[in-house]
């Protein structure tokens, strides 16, 4: 478990507390837990796949293949990346 100290602003503060009143939860970080849990998915996976991680790897194995230690902008990292 993390502590952590946020500042809410009013919006994110009421809607914290409707979802800590809607599942009966003991406080805001249970809420935010809650929160997070149930929407967290759209932002970052929970566990990375088994394929993603061989992905990777492959598209590693081809840019050293091809490129060797040389510098490779961003630009150029993230086509060959985003175009596989």
């Amino acid at each position: 478990m993390v502590d952590a100290r946020v500042s809410l602003n009013k919006y994110t503060n009421h809607v914290l507390a409707v979802v800590k009143a809607k599942y009966d939860l003991n406080d805001k970080s249970e809420a935010i837990n809650k929160f997070v849990e149930t929407y967290g998915e759209n932002e970052v996976e929970k566990e990375v796949k088994d394929s993603y991680i061989k992905k990777l790897l492959k598209i590693e194995e081809e840019h050293f293949r091809k490129h060797g230690y040389r510098h490779t902008s961003i630009k150029d990292l993230r086509k060959e990346i985003e175009g596989k």
